[in-house]
């Protein structure tokens, strides 16, 4: 059975749980399900990290909070079309659409 899994990620590159996301969001991809990822606050630095530049380039739906990339001085100048600027009303619908939705904050 295919899924539609959902992760929201609050927490900047240095924190150890960024590489558990990257991994289970991996594993979701190989096991044939849909990925969804939305990078809030402090999450959104990861939108420039290679791990997630990979992750969006491999498949996985990436959101990013166009909000806490101004509060946190994240470019938007450059975003590849792999990520979409957005912000809570987007979250809000990934929320309800995936089943599960894992969040690290």
């Amino acid at each position: 059975m295919k899924y539609k899994i959902g992760f929201l990620l609050a927490l900047p590159p240095s924190h150890q749980s960024t590489e558990t996301v990257t991994g289970l969001a991996q594993a979701a991809l190989n096991a044939g399900h849909e990925v969804y990822l939305y990078l809030i606050d402090e999450g959104v630095k990861n939108m420039n990290s290679q791990p997630y530049q990979d992750l969006a380039r491999a498949g996985v739906r990436m959101f990013v909070c166009a909000y806490g990339c101004q509060q946190h001085h994240v470019s938007t100048e450059d975003v590849g079309k792999e990520f979409t600027l957005c912000g809570l009303v987007v979250l809000s619908g990934l929320i309800d659409a995936c089943k599960p939705f894992i969040s690290f904050t």
